[in-house]
């Protein structure tokens, strides 16, 4: 256990490890893309969109995909499509009891996203009950104090400092992600990081990771100091 720091707070990235989304993300890239005749969206570039707020994404697309539109029109036609798709975003396996388990425990909890409030209003649709038990939720794409997306530091910076006080230290928070942009930013933070990756990604990609598993189910929350499942 020498390896991992005793930890009191938790914060969690959403699209790809709470939830489903963001295969729900490379359908409506794509649906765009082909409606401009534009290039198909790769795994490689899933990537490197992985954990980027939507300005960044918007013009990462339009870019690679080679769109004949600008990043904003690409935002505004990609906006219907996450109206129709987002809410069947389902919760990934274990994120439920691990949820409910640290609020149980009373572990201070909290969402750090880099989606809009309205796209994460969208994708909890139907998992309201789970997602009112963080203490705060910070959605990246439209809070004004997170100036710089991931993997710049600041979304978990902020919202660490938005938990009751006193405020924990970066180093006794632990980030839950699953993009490689995220494990880039939560280190960049100072904070220790679990990394649940897609099954495809390049191992090489998660090596900045404190503790890398295959399914929040894995999670063992004594690891870092926290009350294990009863």
């Amino acid at each position: 256990m020498g390896q991992f720091q005793p930890v009191t707070h938790v914060l969690f990235d959403m699209d790809g490890l709470l939830l489903d989304s963001e295969e729900i993300y490379s359908r409506a890239i794509q649906e765009v893309s082909d409606r401009y005749g534009g290039k198909p969206f790769t795994w490689e570039l899933k990537v490197r969109q992985m954990g980027l707020v939507s300005a960044d994404l918007a013009a990462l697309v339009v870019k690679e995909l080679e769109l004949p539109i600008t990043a904003d029109e690409y935002l505004a036609e990609v906006g219907p499509v996450n109206v129709r798709l987002f809410p069947s975003a389902n919760l990934m396996p274990g994120a439920e009891r691990l949820l409910r388990h640290l609020h149980s425990k009373g572990v201070h909890i909290a969402l750090a996203t880099s989606s809009s409030r309205e796209n994460y209003e969208l994708k909890t649709t139907h998992h309201g009950s789970v997602f009112q038990l963080f203490k705060h939720i910070v959605t990246g794409s439209s809070d004004p104090e997170v100036k710089h997306g991931k993997p710049a530091p600041d979304i978990f910076l902020i919202c660490a400092s938005r938990f009751p006080e006193p405020v924990p230290h970066p180093s006794s928070c632990l980030v839950f992600e699953d993009a490689p942009n995220g494990v880039k930013a939560a280190r960049a933070a100072g904070m220790q990081v679990v990394m649940v990756p897609d099954p495809r990604m390049d191992p090489l990609l998660t090596q900045e990771a404190t503790l890398v598993l295959k399914s929040l189910e894995d999670f063992k929350p004594e690891l870092f100091g926290l009350p294990a499942y009863d």
